[in-house]
């Protein structure tokens, strides 16, 4: 038996378990792809635009996980100054329509070190308007959003559904631009698809990934 397969056998215990210092830096060196854990955060989907009205997940948000996660990756206007927005369905995407009560928190601080603050913004009160993530957002060569949706247990038919979101996007003066948002769906339905939409024109580029988070 050789060195390598030696050194296997002596980090495994009777039961046929790796021990603890079996799995190293040095021992996974070239391995790319590892199959999902049990545990953590799984991907799920993707969706990226291309001059769409809105990006939308209709499948996949399901009882199997506690929480989800949206990134939003070089979120992009078609028309300068157009809010970010999302919302759920209860439907499967049939209607994004459901009630909820929200805030909305903004940081900022210009390039030119001109002026900086820190203020609420105020939130929606029992509606069923998409809810605004970042607003104002220019659509500049270089000018784009970031930032992430998290979602608590979406498919719960006990409780309302919390969501918490910072989403950040430069705006023209130039300036950083960051929106700290908190609400909940106010349903005790399972909330099973989302909708991202600007409030005027289309998303011109940008991807959105979902994860699943045990």
């Amino acid at each position: 038996m050789g060195a390598i397969a030696r050194s296997a056998a002596n980090n495994i215990t009777t039961s046929g378990v790796f021990t603890s210092n079996a799995i190293t830096n040095s021992s996974v060196t070239g391995i790319t792809v590892l199959a999902n854990a049990t545990d953590g955060i799984t991907f799920i989907s993707s969706q990226t635009a291309s001059n769409s009205t809105s990006l939308s997940f209709t499948s996949g948000i399901t009882s199997t996980y506690k929480a989800y996660r949206f990134v939003l990756v070089n979120i992009k206007p078609a028309t300068s100054g157009a809010n970010f927005t999302f919302n759920g369905s209860t439907d499967s995407g049939s209607n994004y329509n459901v009630v909820k009560t929200t805030s909305q928190w903004r940081a900022y601080h210009s390039e030119a070190d001109t002026y900086t603050g820190l203020n609420s913004i105020g939130g929606l009160q029992q509606s069923t308007a998409f809810k605004t993530l970042g607003d104002g957002q220019e659509a500049l060569s270089d000018s784009n959003g970031g930032g992430y949706v998290d979602i608590i247990n979406p498919s719960s038919t006990t409780y309302a559904k919390h969501f918490f979101s910072v989403y950040n996007i430069i705006e023209p003066t130039p300036e950083c631009n960051i929106r700290y948002n908190a609400g909940y769906f106010n349903t005790t339905s399972a909330v099973n698809a989302f909708r991202f939409q600007f409030t005027s024109g289309n998303i011109s580029a940008g991807t959105i990934y979902l994860y699943g988070i045990k």
